[in-house]
């Protein structure tokens, strides 16, 4: 139940400071959403598989940002 727990509030507490976005473009929301969610996510799966939780925040949270980034940025565009 604790490996399971963590990761969720973990997540749950990024996905927090992204609402403070309002003065950005959709690129920047993208990019700041996606790093949140992605570190959250990266770090849920370090706890869960044994690994580094700091190793897995920062690779997920690099990969979400510029996933997000991009999905924002396509977003802006249309």
């Amino acid at each position: 139940m604790r490996k399971i727990l963590a990761p969720l509030m973990i997540v749950a507490f990024l996905g927090l400071g992204s609402f403070g976005c309002t003065n950005m473009s959709r690129t920047q929301q993208g990019a700041v959403s996606g790093g949140a969610i992605g570190a959250g996510v990266g770090a849920g799966f370090g706890l869960l598989t044994g690994g580094s939780l700091v190793t897995g925040a920062l690779v997920g949270g690099a990969l979400g940002a510029v996933g997000g980034g991009l999905y924002g940025d396509s977003k802006e565009k249309k």
